[in-house]
């Protein structure tokens, strides 16, 4: 098995969303992970808004029309396409996000 990086773009929970949005939100990352949790590494963690970037060039917030990056979690999978196909039903992806699956190399 390899270890793959699922790193979640997309709208990030404001703190200003009702009790039912945010329950409901939940549910279905719960369900979500519930669907691969025998592959499952780490669940990861939400990001908190403004990331930086840090380049050559200077240090720059990142902003929200940039898609930041909102989170992530680990997942062992035999390949690239087994990680993609579990990551197709991340609940991101409903709301116009996007979910970026990368190969952990190893060391």
């Amino acid at each position: 098995m390899k270890k793959f990086v699922f790193v979640y773009h997309g709208k990030a929970m404001t703190g200003e969303e009702s009790q039912e949005e945010m329950k409901s939100t939940m549910d279905k990352w719960m369900a979500w992970f519930g669907s691969f949790k025998e592959s499952m590494v780490d669940s990861g963690n939400p990001f908190a808004p403004n990331g930086k970037s840090v380049s050559e060039n200077g240090v720059e917030t990142i902003s929200e029309s940039a898609m930041p990056a909102t989170g992530y979690t680990i997942i062992n999978a035999r390949d690239i396409d087994e990680a993609t196909k579990i990551a197709h039903g991340c609940p991101v992806i409903e709301n116009g996000g996007a979910v970026r699956v990368y190969e952990a190399l190893p060391m």
